[in-house]
């Protein structure tokens, strides 16, 4: 059994007051004009063109951080990891019909891969800063409650629990970053992947004005496509940095 440190305090604190916080207020409907983004513009026959084709960044940045998974085979909680980047994967696919036509509908199919990601990132750095042998008793009914906060919202119209899947993640990973102790190098690879992502959260937000702003050249949620998938990828290039099995193996044949 691991130490029972504060930081690992911290970390079983998180989800219960993340979920205490949203249970706490009342429930909260997806927002129809979620789905009015700033560049409605088609081209090539594909309607909304710059958030459609951005999510192939998710695409390149999800199948090599797959590619290194599988094939060299990074130390730390593989199986999370390789969950994190194929569901980051198919994103490309479920945000790019979504966009496509943007409606309550075509979201669900955009959430369930990124909540499969997310849980994927969450289990993978628990494991990683805890306890290995939790990858394997947390790894499937954390997907299983990732996919079930999007079924909720999709029958319910009630984002609480989705937004607490996806807080406990964000807020365990800024814990992770702040109060554990890294390996040479991860912390600034968790850091840059950090900053990515909350820059892909600004983008979000402000779609319009950003899309104002470069009159008309990109929308801000189309750069957040490509700042989210960066985040991906620094993750991705972090596994790949590691010692590997695959590795360690060759040199032991040498």
């Amino acid at each position: 059994m691991p130490t029972l440190t504060w930081q690992r305090i911290l970390l079983m604190a998180i989800p219960v007051a993340v979920l205490g916080a949203l249970i706490s207020v009342p429930p909260i409907a997806q927002p129809l004009e979620y789905h009015l983004f700033a560049d409605r513009r088609g081209w090539l026959g594909i309607p909304n063109f710059g958030d459609v084709s951005s999510n192939l960044a998710f695409l390149l940045a999800g199948g090599l951080g797959l590619y290194w998974c599988l094939t060299t085979r990074p130390e730390g909680a593989r199986i999370a990891w390789t969950v994190f980047v194929a569901g980051a994967a198919l994103v490309s696919v479920g945000s790019a019909y979504y966009h496509w036509q943007p409606d309550n509908r075509t979201l669900v199919w955009d959430r369930l891969p990124m909540t499969i990601g997310f849980m994927g990132a969450y289990v993978a750095l628990v494991s990683d800063y805890v306890c290995r042998r939790l990858e394997r008793l947390l790894i499937l009914p954390a997907i299983a409650i990732g996919l079930a906060s999007v079924v909720y919202w999709g029958f319910f119209d009630d984002l609480r629990f989705y937004f607490a899947v996806q807080g406990t993640v964000i807020v365990t990973f800024i814990a992770i970053v702040l109060a554990f102790p890294h390996p040479p190098r991860q912390r600034g690879f968790l850091i840059a992947a950090l900053a990515a992502y909350g820059l892909a959260i600004v983008c979000e937000q402000l779609d319009r004005e950003i899309f104002d702003g470069l009159a008309g050249l990109v929308s801000g949620h189309t750069i957040k496509h490509l700042f989210a998938a960066t985040a991906v990828f620094i993750l991705a290039r972090m596994l790949h940095a590691r010692p590997s099995k695959r590795r360690h193996d060759a040199e032991a044949v040498k």
